[in-house]
């Protein structure tokens, strides 16, 4: 680890000499020696082997020299080491074999245990990842309590997580158990990254903006505090949900040093909203990345010049790389943003 490197600096908040740059879901489908790679594995056997895990989370790193590597997984994969039956079908995502639908679905769950020698395949997987990375932090990552409990009580993805908002309201006292739960699973396995020798750790919150900040701060936030607090202040803390303009300041307060901005707010205004104190890390539009370059080069000016309002800006997408992405226009925009 180089607790010099750019990135590191600028979760710190002190803007580094060369702006920072990585992508979220860089590790992964978009790549050509990724599918090559996991031809024939499933995704949770790909996440679970740690020789292949630590190969996928290195492969962006050599092709587009970006400052930071992804640890490659999945936000299930910690539910699945717990013995939670769970599967991650191609073209929808995580499908739950027994939704949270009543008391004993509950209660069924929450007896999943996840002790730490569960862990050990991650520990390695980070550990080999490290060893191949040279002086490039690697940032850890989990699952939001809010995200996963969604998945959970809709037995899969949703657009609109209307159960899981049902049952947040309907009957708080099992949400909250079923928050808490989740917020020790993914503080866990926080934790065992950092231990392996992660450098920082993002926490995911997918679908985080669907709730309004009153039901984020009261049903939501709790638990992602005692998932970042996991980590103890050990390593940098990133904060990131999707369409989450009205959050950004609850998600700090959740005890996260830097806070991911998706696509849809200027830098420089979600800025402004956490008076001006806040690292930022964001927020190129995914959808711009297949438009000619003379448009995207317009919209990194821009997304430069907004993240100059923050202490410390790491350039990244508002959202993941999508599957589609030419990898060629990823490594053209890093070697712009190390000229900038």
């Amino acid at each position: 680890m180089s607790t010099e490197s750019a990135l590191l600096q600028a979760y710190r908040g002190v803007r580094p000499e060369r702006l920072p740059v990585w992508f979220m879901r860089q590790a992964g489908r978009s790549l050509p020696e990724y599918k090559a790679t996991r031809a024939g594995t499933a995704m949770l056997d790909a996440c679970l082997t740690p020789d292949l895990a630590a190969e996928i989370t290195l492969q962006p790193v050599r092709r587009h020299g970006v400052d930071a590597a992804i640890f490659f997984s999945d936000i299930v994969v910690p539910l699945k080491l717990a013995g939670v039956d769970v599967d991650i079908v191609p073209g929808r995502g995580p499908v739950f074999a027994r939704p949270i639908r009543d008391a004993d679905d509950l209660a069924d769950l929450v007896a999943h245990d996840l002790p730490d020698d569960a862990l050990a395949p991650i520990e390695e997987a980070v550990a080999r990842t490290i060893a191949g990375l040279g002086d490039t932090p690697l940032i850890g990552f989990a699952g939001a309590p809010f995200t996963l409990a969604a998945y959970l009580v809709e037995g899969g993805p949703s657009k609109d997580q209307l159960r899981a908002r049902t049952l947040m309201h309907a009957d708080p006292e099992a949400w909250r158990t079923l928050a808490d739960y989740l917020a020790r699973i993914s503080g866990a396995f926080l934790r065992a990254q950092v231990r392996a020798g992660a450098s920082a750790v993002q926490l995911f919150d997918s679908w985080a903006g669907g709730l309004s900040e009153a039901d984020y701060r009261e049903h939501a936030l709790p638990a992602s505090t005692t998932a970042i607090a996991a980590v103890d202040g050990a390593v940098p803390a990133v904060h990131f949900g999707t369409g989450t303009a009205l959050l950004l300041g609850a998600m700090r307060d959740a005890g996260a040093d830097v806070i991911g901005v998706d696509h849809r707010v200027p830098l420089d205004r979600a800025s402004e909203v956490l008076g001006g104190t806040t690292p930022l890390q964001g927020n190129i539009d995914p959808a711009l990345l297949a438009a000619p370059w003379p448009v995207l080069e317009r919209h990194l000016e821009e997304v430069v010049a907004a993240g100059r309002a923050a202490p410390a800006h790491v350039l990244n997408l508002g959202h993941g790389v999508p599957p589609e992405t030419d990898p060629g226009v990823l490594t053209r925009i890093v070697e712009w943003a190390h000229r900038s």
